[in-house]
């Protein structure tokens, strides 16, 4: 049960688990899918289930001639998960800006648009994230460092990676971790080409090729025997298992999506480091994300409890306004959304992620995975973390039941 993956094809090596009953997924998101697919690879019979009509979670990619995925999305070097992919060939092609595309990256500051951050705000990206504090807010650790202007704007800008409207409130540590990564020179960041809605189909496939069984459009009530990984949302958890206990805060997330005509010299991004806020062109690494002659952007803009959408969106419209002249008029498709707890787990000054909900729910044959539990990571991979660790649990507890006869 301990061994490891085979460089070449990730595939441990088989259990006999005997005739007992398999491992049950419920999600087939990021998290459902690493789960599965880490137990199949170690012999086991699984099942997965997801309750929409497509796999990926909030990793789908929208269908039709606008391919954009549920907020910006991207997928970092560094991260675990980008090793776990790539060592089982599921990366697939990737996308990266030219250099000119990256050079038309702007900051929003002082309400102008900017090529250049303030002075600091990269010297304070470059801090070890290891000497921040935990139990201090990230605004006031690194106001002592940096002075109140650099501090405001390095918390708005790694609203990128938080989805959350008060990044300067959270865990320093937290806070720190994300901002090395989120503004990493050479960047750490890459985009799946044709976006994430391909990287989930080969993960799938994948899945499928080791006997994983995936019904798709089937919503589980009740919790199934045998092991079962709850890879959902932890509203869903929180239902699906009567466990009031399983609550962590999020961000609470403007989600604009629009297709312009194409005008040479929009920007790549623009930053927000007045408030947090985040505008991206994705058509400048992937061209095939729109029809020709059209260009994909897509922003986040995080409100507060109780802020009302129209508010998010007008944030939005007045940076397009900056950065995308004659934006209005250049819409042929927009989509909006208020993406609410489901932006990943934040961490307030005091806590971990090792505070989040426990992935092993305390010897009942349960175990979570998803992006608000007790994993670490950035984004997307606590998802494949704490896939990755909820599968070699279910795995253990499936081998205990085999042993036993049942």
């Amino acid at each position: 049960m301990g061994s490891s993956p085979s460089p070449s094809t990730g595939r441990s090596p088989s259990t006999d688990f005997g005739p007992s009953t398999g491992i049950t997924v419920v999600g087939g998101g990021l998290a459902g899918l690493t789960a599965a697919i880490t137990a199949a690879e170690a012999g086991a019979r699984v099942t997965l289930h997801e309750a929409h009509r497509t796999l990926g979670g909030r990793a789908r990619t929208a269908e039709g001639p606008y391919a954009a995925n549920e907020g910006p999305h991207a997928l970092y070097r560094r991260g675990p998960h980008w090793h776990w992919l790539k060592q089982r060939g599921l990366l697939g092609p990737l996308a990266n800006p030219p250099l000119r595309e990256a050079a038309r990256f702007r900051f929003h500051h002082g309400g102008a648009l900017r090529r250049i951050p303030p002075a600091g705000l990269f010297a304070l990206a470059r801090r070890s994230a290891e000497r921040a504090p935990t139990d201090v807010d990230f605004l006031t650790w690194a106001t002592e460092r940096a002075g109140p202007a650099t501090a405001r704007a390095a918390a708005h800008y790694v609203a990128v990676a938080l989805f959350h409207h008060d990044p300067g409130s959270l865990s320093a540590a937290f806070v720190q971790e994300r901002l090395r990564r989120a503004a990493a020179l050479p960047p750490e960041a890459t985009y799946p080409a044709g976006g994430w809605g391909g990287l989930t189909a080969r993960m799938a496939g994948h899945a499928r090729n080791l006997g994983v069984r995936i019904e798709t459009s089937t919503r589980v009530d009740t919790l199934p025997d045998g092991p079962v990984v709850v890879a959902t949302s932890l509203d869903a958890a929180r239902r699906l298992l009567k466990d009031d206990g399983l609550r962590w805060p999020g961000g609470r997330t403007v989600l604009l999506d629009l297709a312009l005509r194409t005008r040479r010299g929009d920007p790549f991004v623009v930053s927000d480091l007045d408030a947090p806020g985040w505008l991206e062109r994705f058509t400048a690494q992937d061209p095939s994300l729109a029809p020709a002659g059209e260009q994909l952007v897509q922003g986040q803009i995080p409100i507060g409890p109780g802020t009302p959408r129209a508010e998010g969106l007008a944030r939005a419209e007045h940076l397009l306004d900056l950065g995308f002249p004659g934006w209005r008029e250049r819409t042929v498709w927009r989509r909006e959304a208020l993406a609410n707890g489901r932006t990943g787990a934040v961490d307030p000054p005091g806590t971990t992620w090792r505070d989040r909900p426990r992935i092993d729910r305390g010897g009942t044959g349960v175990f979570l995975a998803g992006d608000q539990v007790a994993a670490p990571g950035v984004l997307s991979e606590v998802a494949f973390t704490s896939g990755i660790t909820a599968a070699s649990l279910a795995l253990k507890a499936l081998a205990r039941i085999s042993a036993g006869g049942a």
